[in-house]
């Protein structure tokens, strides 16, 4: 096997020091932001392991994400622009990509690695869309886009919760983020022993709110984090949990004997939700948080939205010590650049990304280039996203916000100034550079869709988060019937009888349900039954051809509310 030669500080070095494919640690965090860990000048919050990490790598200072969770993750997991893949916003029935994509885990599967995910993945809920279905041989994840919204199994909220392992709920003793680290240590640990080398993902769900951590890391804060109503005390407990996990996880690769030959990754996937407080223009409120000099925080455009840490730790290829690139790159680079790095096969001719190994060597032939982001998650909740509407075109230089709106970010990091007036031909060039991207993306802007009838799930559960929809979707409000319909983006592999219950509170809960009437259309079809008493749900038996439909679920309360069923459930029954 070739092994990659890099030239650094004098001395020549090679891909491993056991001769083979270096392992893979990727850890994203969620919500926590650039300023969001004392390496990056952040007045209160204590993360000695992170700054040791910091200390020891290549740091990417002008890294840039999409705005919100699930954009940044299918970026990264395809080295793809988001919107390309289909996952493109948080909920809303467009949170999962198109199942032709290749995803990390793929390339290292393909490749005689032994892969994992340990944490949140917000890709999808349902075949085939989960994590087990796009290349992890090892997946034990929550559902939807955080512990305890709709979506999530009944009755989690960080603490001692049932996730979801290869396919089966099993429970699990302790606080989430141990949970995520423990158990892809022992996958970690299982792997060196066979000196099979892996790829590990690690995406905890926290700082995600709520703000809930034992009590242990967030009492250091309550007195000092004031602002938010104290509420930034948990943020911040909830990273110094993480900050101590990462410390147990570079021990024990230590330990193993396989630190050298691993390449470690720390990453964020947006910028941060509880370190600071917002005014409604986007700037920082004066003391009221850390945010690294920038403007925004999680879902703006301004560089406080999406410039994110990563950190690149790995000492049999020369990348230790301490080293800042501040470079501009974007999360799609980073798939290319592990295809390069751990000699993955496969094609990357479609790829949006760049791989960084240039700028990991320290080498000048790095040309600009012009980016796009458009945060998706809002929009007005269209059903397709707006062009310009919350978006920036970046280079090293200039942000171009909306089309409209032109800063320098060197001489203005903090956004303050807007100069569009005074270069007009910089604002005609990335506005130019937009309007390729929107031709580029657009038409895979389509619906994706969940498949029913498939033999690698049995039974299909819909919730909120699959609702195809313009507006707002509840996450977290299931107490109180729906007021919102909107169609579920079905695509049934097997013609058949089918059973589907219709169900306002997980089934799981064992709820009753209020009285009223079940309703199911599909195109001119309409199924209706009454809602029995103290029942928890309403099946009906549907006979469905197999193709493309769109399923309306619907609950016609007697107290006057109508709207979709937060809970679906889809099951062949003959076919």
């Amino acid at each position: 096997m070739r092994c990659i030669q890099i030239l650094l500080a004098g001395s020549l070095l090679t891909s491993g020091v056991s001769g083979r494919q270096p392992n893979v640690v990727f850890i994203l965090t969620d919500d926590q932001g650039y300023g969001d860990m004392s390496c990056h000048g952040n007045p209160i919050l204590r993360t000695p392991e992170l700054d040791r990490l910091h200390a020891e790598s290549i740091r990417f200072t002008d890294m840039h994400v999409n705005p919100f969770c699930t954009p940044t993750r299918a970026a990264l997991m395809t080295g793809r622009y988001a919107t390309r893949t289909g996952a493109y916003r948080t909920s809303a029935g467009r949170d999962r990509m198109h199942p032709d994509e290749k995803t990390m885990a793929n390339f290292f599967g393909d490749s005689g690695y032994a892969t994992g995910i340990f944490g949140k993945w917000h890709l999808g809920d349902n075949y085939p869309h989960r994590p087990q279905d796009r290349g992890f041989q090892e997946a034990l994840w929550h559902r939807c886009g955080g512990i305890g919204q709709s979506g999530d199994h009944w009755g989690n909220d960080y603490f001692d919760d049932t996730y979801e392992r290869n396919g089966r709920l099993e429970k699990f003793e302790g606080y989430c983020t141990d949970i995520w680290f423990r158990e892809a240590l022992d996958f970690m640990g299982a792997k060196a022993s066979e000196k099979k080398p892996f790829f590990v993902y690690l995406a905890t769900n926290a700082p995600h709110s709520p703000f809930r951590v034992p009590a242990s890391y967030e009492d250091p804060y309550r007195k000092s984090a004031v602002w938010r109503k104290g509420k930034s005390a948990g943020f911040y407990g909830m990273i110094a949990n993480i900050d101590e996990n990462v410390g147990k996880l570079r021990r024990k690769l230590e330990e193993w004997g396989v630190s050298d030959d691993t390449i470690l990754i720390f990453m964020t996937d947006n910028g941060t939700s509880g370190g600071v407080e917002m005014e409604t223009d986007g700037l920082v409120a004066e003391g009221k948080g850390f945010n690294a000099g920038m403007r925004g925080r999680k879902a703006s455009v301004y560089d406080g939205g999406h410039r994110v840490p990563f950190f690149v730790y790995w000492p049999a290829g020369g990348w230790r010590g301490g080293r800042d690139v501040d470079t501009l790159v974007a999360a799609y680079d980073v798939l290319p650049t592990l295809v390069e790095l751990c000699e993955l096969g496969g094609p990357t001719s479609g790829l949006d990304g760049r791989s960084l190994v240039p700028l990991l060597e320290a080498k000048s032939d790095w040309p600009d280039r012009e980016l796009v982001l458009q945060y998706q998650g809002g929009n007005g909740f269209t059903y397709l996203p707006e062009k310009w509407t919350d978006s920036v075109v970046m280079t090293e230089r200039w942000r171009l916000l909306e089309g409209r709106r032109l800063f320098d970010i060197r001489k203005d990091p903090s956004q303050s100034h807007d100069v569009a007036a005074q270069h007009p031909g910089t604002v005609r060039q990335l506005r130019g550079r937009y309007e390729e991207w929107w031709r580029e993306v657009s038409p895979r802007m389509r619906p994706v869709r969940t498949h029913v009838g498939h033999p690698d799930q049995v039974r299909v559960v819909f919730t909120p988060q699959d609702w195809y929809t313009s507006v707002g979707n509840p996450q977290t409000k299931i107490r109180e019937p729906a007021t919102i319909s909107a169609p579920l983006m079905v695509q049934v592999d097997r013609a058949g009888l089918y059973r589907v219950t219709l169900s306002q509170y997980p089934l799981e809960a064992r709820r009753a349900m209020a009285p009223g009437k079940a309703e199911i259309k599909i195109g001119e079809r309409l199924e209706q039954k009454r809602i029995e008493k103290g029942g928890a749900g309403t099946s009906f038996e549907l006979h469905l051809m197999r193709g493309e439909m769109e399923i309306e679920a619907l609950f016609k309360m007697d107290s006057g509310e109508e709207g979709s069923a937060y809970y679906v459930y889809m099951e062949l029954l003959e076919g």
